[in-house]
């Protein structure tokens, strides 16, 4: 049987596998964490403008085809054909348009109609897995609220799971609304790694924030715990790098740069990691 933790590591994988395959980054490449760090007023996006966006780039057929399936409830079961169409709409955005955003948007809603922990705590964990390659502050923010409302609802069917304790934290890190600071949620997901030590996804997110606060000694601690219980966690193994060139360590730091290469299958990509080592010698 596969433990919580492990379903975990698997589900935000996934997720994350369905951000970069269906939709491709948001940018060539994401942003070190420190270079993410919130502002203190934020712009404000919705919906509805990431929606006009994305419908500006489809095709007429593709214009049609969504437009039939925005007017397809009727009176009946409205919830039931709700949850049917928000599934369609879904789909269309993954599959046909490639959109992230009205994609994870609508699987959210669904899962907010379907009230299951499991169908909530994913769709919180894929906004919370893309929202770290995203390279617009307003889009990284409208994310993590949307992400927010998820795992505040998952919480209140099971209070209990520490996944998404950590995830709600994690969502205040990155600028969520309802914190006064991203060190809230660093404490809200350090009540977990208290708790228990051996939770590697609060140790990460530790690490995550401890680099976005600028304590890299911290950070570095956290993220040493973790690529020594998951020596395949290629993020944390990248971020570990990032903290130690950070705090001005540039041995250890081109050591993990180059332990992450072995990881990663593009040749640009290998490329720059070499010119990052090489620029740390």
């Amino acid at each position: 049987m596969v433990k919580k933790q492990q379903w975990l590591v698997v589900t935000v994988g996934f997720a994350l596998f369905l951000g970069l395959y269906f939709f491709g980054r948001t940018k060539p490449a994401p942003k070190s964490p420190a270079q993410q760090v919130q502002s203190a007023q934020p712009e404000q996006l919705d919906f509805e403008s990431i929606l006009a966006s994305a419908k500006s780039h489809l095709s007429p057929q593709q214009q049609s085809k969504l437009t039939a399936l925005e007017n397809s409830v009727v009176r009946g079961d409205v919830v039931a054909q709700k949850i049917k169409l928000y599934d369609q709409l879904a789909n269309f955005w993954k599959d046909s348009a490639h959109a992230f955003g009205p994609f994870a948007y609508y699987l959210g809603e669904k899962a907010k109609l379907e009230n299951s922990e499991k169908s909530l705590t994913f769709a919180a964990h894929l906004y919370l897995a893309r929202l770290k390659a995203v390279d617009q502050q307003p889009v990284q923010v409208w994310m993590a609220n949307q992400a927010k409302e998820l795992f505040e609802k998952a919480l209140v069917i099971n209070p209990q799971n520490d996944s998404s304790k950590v995830g709600l934290g994690s969502c205040f890190i990155f600028g969520a609304s309802g914190a006064s600071s991203p060190m809230e949620g660093i404490l809200r997901i350090l009540e977990v790694a208290n708790r228990d030590s051996s939770n590697m996804y609060a140790q990460f997110m530790l690490g995550y924030g401890g680099i976005l606060t600028n304590q890299y000694d911290k950070a570095i601690g956290r993220l040493i715990r973790v690529v020594k219980a998951e020596p395949e966690n290629s993020e944390a193994i990248f971020l570990l790098a990032e903290a130690y060139e950070r705090e001005g360590d540039k041995k250890n730091a081109a050591i993990w740069y180059e332990a992450g290469k072995k990881f990663v299958g593009n040749p640009d990509a290998i490329k720059e990691i070499d010119e990052r080592i090489k620029s740390l010698k």
